[in-house]
């Protein structure tokens, strides 16, 4: 990541951009050391639809099942029985999302964190929605939050359609194909475009985006 291309970029792109970014926190992801994609896709899937201090609680009791582990091991996971981790707060669905998850980590459809930066943002895209309970949004997170991937345009985050809407004066939000079309002329770096639009709802919305 060129962090000033990408800002002279954006700021040439619009008054409105450059507006934005100068009043802003300013765009600061890394690329996580060790990915661990396994661990991270497990938390995505117990965080859904959960406010996030609901959410924490609830994947603190599924890691207190594993006390003497760092990391989740999905051998072990699968060979938990549904009612364990049903008792610690997760859903049937999230419980049969996390077993496919760890089958699917375990045959190799999940890549290891090592194989996973060797590959395309589309290439990870179409493998790990493979797994149940994981869509194109949750692993967009991952490509912009955990490998700090560069290109990243999640068109159908609420945030990132709250935030253009509010930086370009717009009564409506821009529609995923809309967006689409916008982004074109922030590529390659639309994953910065993306960090300052969710920036722009930091003093007027109540939004907590993942890791922000």
């Amino acid at each position: 990541m060129n962090h000033q291309r990408a800002h002279q970029l954006l700021r040439t792109s619009h008054p409105r951009m450059a507006e934005l970014i100068a009043r802003s926190r300013r765009y600061n992801i890394t690329p996580t050391i060790s990915v661990r994609p396994f661990d991270a896709l497990a938390e995505s899937i117990a965080y859904q639809q959960l406010t996030g201090k609901a959410a924490a609680t609830i994947f603190a009791r599924v890691r207190a099942l594993y006390p003497k582990r760092k990391w989740l091991d999905p051998k072990q996971l699968l060979a938990t029985p549904d009612e364990t981790l049903r008792a610690a707060g997760l859903s049937r669905a999230k419980t049969a999302a996390l077993k496919d998850l760890a089958a699917k980590t375990i045959d190799g459809t999940v890549p290891s964190g090592r194989a996973l930066v060797r590959m395309t943002d589309d290439e990870i895209i179409t493998r790990l929605t493979t797994v149940r309970g994981i869509g194109r949004w949750t692993v967009e997170m991952l490509l912009l939050f955990d490998l700090g991937r560069p290109d990243v345009w999640p068109v159908d985050d609420y945030g990132v359609r709250k935030g253009f809407a509010k930086t370009f004066g717009r009564r409506k939000l821009p529609t995923a194909k809309q967006l689409m079309k916008f982004g074109e002329k922030w590529r390659p770096y639309r994953s910065v475009a993306a960090w300052y639009f969710w920036r722009a709802l930091d003093k007027s919305e109540e939004l907590k985006v993942k890791r922000s």
